[in-house]
């Protein structure tokens, strides 16, 4: 029986004008950084908050979702900032499958050679295809992606991975045994940190939650010694 993880990347649904990059997961990649781009588009008379956005699709994605998946009785629902988490997820709950909602497909970037690597957030799938703990994964880019699926091919030519739509599952209802819900906070604003966490609560199943640190964000009140530290960062 095909026992599924749904792992959903918060940057599934933010879109910007900004060109994301690749950041380490650290505390300044969560909110220092945060305040330098902010502190930096301002100099510059832009204003960064209106530069990123939420798609409609976050008010009705769970309602898809439900029609779509089948839940198990005793599902477990993990919510933290970084998406390696995911890797544990599958494993604790031996799920065989993966479906991934995001903006970037997390197979592992460089080729194969990035499988070598300890887990992390960009390669948390490959690594559970070469530690054997999937067999199969379904990935859902997001619309405002800046990656294609030709990107992976060595890692496409080898492992079972399929790139979909949403409603390409219309008569499908994969069991779904967990979720797994990440941040990421090195890629979406701390502004949109209470829409996020609407975003969790609107699923209706308790949470375990895992290092999703609070990040206080008001611009508006920073001292001249934090603008210093943030651009400094």
């Amino acid at each position: 029986m095909e026992k599924c993880l749904l792992s959903i990347d918060w940057d599934y649904f933010v879109y910007t004008k900004e060109n994301w990059g690749s950041y380490t997961e650290n505390k300044k990649s969560l909110i220092d950084f945060w305040y330098k781009r902010y502190l930096n588009a301002r100099f510059r008379g832009i204003d960064i908050e209106q530069n990123f956005g939420l798609t409609p699709e976050v008010g009705t994605f769970w309602a898809k979702i439900k029609k779509r998946f089948y839940f198990e009785d005793n599902i477990k629902v993990y919510v933290s900032d970084s998406h390696a988490l995911s890797y544990k997820a599958a494993k604790e709950r031996e799920c065989n499958a993966v479906y991934l909602f995001d903006s970037h497909s997390d197979l592992g970037y460089g080729g194969l050679s990035a499988l070598d690597f300890e887990v992390n957030c960009s390669n948390w799938l490959g690594k559970l295809f070469k530690d054997k703990y999937i067999n199969k994964a379904f990935i859902i880019y997001s619309p405002h992606t800046a990656e294609k699926p030709e990107c992976f091919q060595p890692i496409n030519r080898i492992y079972n991975i399929k790139y979909c739509k949403l409603a390409d599952f219309n008569n499908k209802k994969p069991c779904v045994s967990a979720i797994h819900i990440s941040r990421s906070g090195a890629w979406t604003p701390p502004w949109l940190d209470g829409k996020f966490n609407e975003f969790v609560k609107s699923l209706g199943i308790p949470y375990e939650l895992t290092d999703c640190p609070h990040r206080p964000w008001d611009p508006d009140h920073i001292t001249l010694s934090d603008e210093i530290n943030y651009l400094l960062a």
